[in-house]
């Protein structure tokens, strides 16, 4: 099943660009869905559905054409289904400490369960094969990172959390009953969640698998959005996620000559020619504004025609892996793509067995063989978008650089 993201700056048109895509899909023969990951839904009203998709509870996938089905996961019903008993004790927990029965139940939806939700759903319909392309209409950047961080984060806490955790809670619950009040965590709560990280498991390789799954980044031809993209492509980079393809949306069509839009023209084809040489070798696809907003399967069938006059969407247009190891003289080395990162943005750390690799506010963690478990990071370069980091036998300089909380590139 081939996966394709679709994320971007909050308005850009990434929705539309998603379902355009999955319109050109299906008319092309692949059984498609397009999914909404972003908790303010907008596919029904891309589609221009009667009533949006209220008349479907359930969050199931609804049918809107020959071999298309869309579908806005609805987070309640998804508590019922796969989080009752994570729910109901933190909803407990909150009407112990005096919070009001109905508003507990809200508060227990807690951040995050939205972007689970749809991995389980993804991990799913790959199992099962169920439908040859799935596309996902992902939320705004920031939300979109910590959904593909998800798999990864999980997958830390089972290892080296949970277990511990649930042995401290057994030991520590007949005393807690007789001197405080807050009940623990019972033992269908770790239930709960030792079931949802088995269901979760695989999601990780398939999303970081770019002959299964890529990123295709939507953006506008304006200076704070291009500049936001550009992060966006550096962080999913670090994540560990290929992008295949960026949209430059609502360009100005050239027939559009008023005199008004002449300085919006020049402003747009810079800005487009900047991100030519920002993306290179990415393709970049573009879109044309339309006389009218783009709303009903006819304009998304008529957008898709355009943006994808000679270009196969479901195709992987880039299948450079982010991160890799390799050995040169004697020395182990990873390289990783981190397009547009500047040396004094990076910090490196080594913990709990990871390589910790930090650029801004992101932290991501990224594995260190076996066979490089008993080496240590001894230095590292940026070099024309990428970070080199060798790893070498500890030594005298070795242990002391180990012992510091970080060290920046050279």
């Amino acid at each position: 099943m081939r996966v394709l993201l679709y994320t971007g700056k909050g308005g850009v048109g990434k929705s539309t660009i998603a379902a355009a895509t999955g319109l050109t899909l299906a008319a092309r023969g692949l059984r498609t869905l397009v999914m909404s990951v972003d908790a303010a839904h907008s596919l029904a009203d891309a589609f221009d559905l009667p009533g949006g998709l209220t008349d479907r509870r359930g969050g199931a996938p609804v049918p809107v054409a020959d071999n298309l089905w869309i579908q806005e996961i609805d987070v309640t019903e998804e508590i019922g289904r796969h989080w009752s008993d994570i729910a109901g004790y933190i909803s407990t927990l909150l009407a112990v400490t005096g919070v009001e029965e109905v508003l507990a139940e809200e508060l227990a939806i807690l951040p995050g369960m939205d972007e689970v939700s749809a991995l389980l759903y993804v991990n799913r319909y790959a199992r099962e094969e169920a439908y040859d392309v799935l596309i996902l209409d992902c939320a705004p950047t920031g939300e979109s990172l910590r959904f593909i961080s998800l798999p990864t984060t999980l997958d830390w806490y089972m290892k080296k959390v949970f277990r511990i955790q649930r042995s401290l809670v057994k030991v520590a619950r007949p005393v807690a009953a007789k001197v405080a009040d807050v009940p623990l965590p019972p033992d269908r709560y770790f239930d709960n969640v030792k079931s949802l990280s088995e269901k979760l498991d695989g999601v990780d390789g398939l999303l970081k698998d770019p002959g299964k799954t890529t990123v295709r980044l939507v953006t506008n031809a304006e200076k704070i959005v291009l500049r936001e993209t550009q992060r966006a492509f550096m962080y999913f980079a670090l994540y560990g996620f290929t992008v295949d393809a960026v949209v430059v949306n609502r360009l100005l069509p050239d027939g559009v000559r008023d005199p008004f839009f002449e300085k919006w023209h020049r402003t747009q084809q810079g800005f487009l020619a900047e991100a030519r040489r920002y993306f290179d070798p990415v393709p970049i696809w573009t879109v044309p504004l339309r006389d009218d907003q783009v709303v009903g399967s006819a304009d998304l069938r008529a957008l898709g025609d355009v943006l994808y006059a000679g270009i196969d969407p479901a195709a992987s247009h880039r299948v450079a892996a982010p991160y890799s190891y390799a050995k040169r003289n004697g020395s182990y080395v990873l390289t990783v793509d981190l397009p547009f990162v500047a040396k004094e943005e990076v910090q490196l750390a080594v913990a709990a067995g990871d390589l910790v690799v930090g650029v801004g506010n992101f932290r991501h963690h990224i594995p260190i063989p076996r066979t490089l478990s008993s080496l240590v990071p001894s230095g590292a370069r940026v070099e024309q978008g990428r970070l080199t980091i060798r790893f070498e036998r500890p030594a005298a300089a070795g242990k002391e650089r180990r012992e510091q909380p970080s060290e920046r590139p050279r």
